[in-house]
């Protein structure tokens, strides 16, 4: 199915929802929009295969680009926002891009980038402003496109988008999935979640994170193949996020771990208020959670979390229901696509229980390349298994075949000769009911090589200080062996984060790679 489909058969039901600013587009409104657009779109000469840019926020322009793209069938390369002009340039370039498509809400970079354009952006022939009074340099997107027809173009032809590495470890590659064109009402490498959602009806979704990332936009992507009506947040806010739920009555929704922290952290009495019957089924992935915070999660919202594993690459997924967790506490569940191999360096595979480098099976069809890359490409696959891939991070299979990550490889602190994962550190210290957030480092030691440090924000920040950081060693020596042990805290208002929940260490370790004050 698409979206076009679902607005000849109920015209007036929502297809997008921004909840904490009022925002929203029903499926006529998306169709008419969509199709504006894509004439547009070949008015500016952009043909099949052709690239294009686009820097939005979570705003009703969104999903109104995406599908007049896709049914040009355009390829997307989706920017975060948080992105700085140098960032940007380097993707935009990186990308191919013909077109920039943007919002002056995602702060300076764009007007930088015009300002700069012929040395930052010389390939970009087109750049337009989604707002009312667009940058010089840039067509208002909307102006450009009101005297276009509302009906289909000619020549439709389903395009797709493609995103950029988060960057955590070196600068973003351009993460190409193996896809053909071909009719736009085809499902592509990142629907295929559809099975999760088509027993509800009403199908209503929630997901808060930023649309240009994978996990939200699958969820809207797969919500509006099915009908159904997306719901998300301008910006992620834990009392927003119950408010939106209890007022469109959600029945599936997606999460992040730091999302489900900062909404056990409200009031008791505010969990309490807050009606949340309307949710059959509940996933959460991106980032690992804290087996005690799933814990407190299924005991306020029953046994509907589940929780799956994959990467932006399409390798492999695994997969795990709420009742199978209750039994396998901090696995990530078992292959949901593609075998799953556990290797060490030389490329031996490891015995149930062993830590190493997971590495999926990629199927027939599955699977992508680094752009422009053919190295990076090459080093993610195994040595003597070109089929095989990974994306670096660590972990073990169990006797049962159950996935337990235990970190990035890049991630890894190794003092003394010892491989320290920082997961299992963040794991317990995130419990400590005057934590909010966390992130564990290695910084230099002159005798060890490496030390563990780590990053709290506190809950509530006028307790940041020496009470607390021995409140926090004396927490982590009960629960951990002590060469675990953090050897220094630094307590910040807030950690930096990617916006798809993960913690920006490669930024942490610029900061704080020595010792520092707490910092504000």
């Amino acid at each position: 199915m698409h979206p076009y489909q679902h607005a000849a058969t109920h015209p007036d039901r929502l297809a997008f929802v921004v909840a904490d600013s009022g925002e929203s587009l029903t499926y006529r409104e998306l169709d008419e929009g969509s199709n504006r657009l894509a004439h547009l779109l070949r008015s500016i000469g952009l043909q099949p295969g052709d690239r294009i840019a686009i820097m939005l926020k979570n705003t009703a322009d969104f999903p109104l680009l995406y599908w007049a793209a896709q049914r040009s069938g355009l390829f997307m390369a989706l920017l975060s926002t948080h992105l700085k002009p140098a960032e940007a340039a380097y993707i935009v370039n990186d990308s191919g891009a013909r077109a920039l498509f943007f919002s002056t809400a995602v702060g300076e970079t764009p007007a930088v980038l015009l300002a700069q354009r012929e040395t930052l952006i010389p390939a970009i022939t087109h750049c337009f402003d989604v707002g009312d009074s667009p940058l010089p340099g840039a067509q208002s997107l909307w102006r450009a496109a009101q005297d276009m027809p509302v009906t289909p173009i000619a020549d439709q032809v389903g395009g797709y988008h493609f995103l950029y590495s988060s960057g955590t470890t070196g600068r973003p590659k351009g993460i190409m999935h193996k896809f053909t064109p071909g009719l736009i009402e085809a499902l592509s490498p990142t629907e295929g979640g559809t099975q999760l959602y088509e027993r509800f009806d009403p199908l209503v979704t929630f997901n808060a994170g930023p649309v240009y990332h994978g996990a939200p936009l699958s969820s809207m992507l797969v919500t509006q193949r099915l009908g159904g009506t997306f719901v998300t947040l301008y910006k992620f806010d834990a009392l927003a996020a119950l408010r939106a739920i209890q007022e469109y009555q959600v029945c599936a929704a997606q999460f992040v771990p730091t999302m489900f922290v900062r909404m056990l952290a409200l009031p008791n009495e505010v969990r309490s208020a807050a009606d949340t019957s309307s949710l059959k089924y509940v996933l959460h992935a991106a980032a690992p959670c804290a087996v005690g915070i799933k814990r407190q999660m299924i005991d306020w919202w029953g046994p509907i979390i589940d929780e799956y594993y994959g990467a932006t690459e399409n390798i492999g997924a695994t997969y795990i229901r709420a009742a199978e967790w209750l039994e396998k506490p901090g696995s990530v569940g078992r292959s949901l696509q593609g075998a799953m191999h556990i290797c060490d360096e030389a490329g031996n595979e490891l015995p149930p229980g062993e830590d190493g480098i997971l590495y999926f099976e990629v199927a027939e069809g599955r699977g992508s390349d680094y752009l422009n890359d053919a190295d990076k490409t090459s080093s993610s696959r195994h040595p003597q298994h070109p089929e095989w891939a990974t994306v670096g991070d660590v972990g073990h299979l169990d006797e049962d075949g159950y996935l337990f990550l235990t970190d990035r490889k890049d991630f890894t602190i190794i003092s003394g000769g010892v491989n320290i994962y920082p997961q299992a550190i963040e794991d317990t210290l995130i419990l400590h009911p005057c934590v909010l957030d966390v992130a564990v480092i290695g910084i230099p030691n002159p005798e060890f090589g490496e030390e563990v440090k780590a990053i709290v924000q506190p809950l509530h920040w006028e307790d940041a200080g020496d009470e607390l950081r021995r409140q926090l060693d004396d927490w982590c020596h009960e629960r951990i062996s002590a060469i675990t042990c953090p050897r220094s805290y630094q307590f910040v208002e807030e950690l930096p984060r990617l916006p798809s929940g993960k913690l920006a260490k490669k930024e942490l370790r610029k900061l704080f790679g020595g010792d520092a004050p707490w910092t504000r």
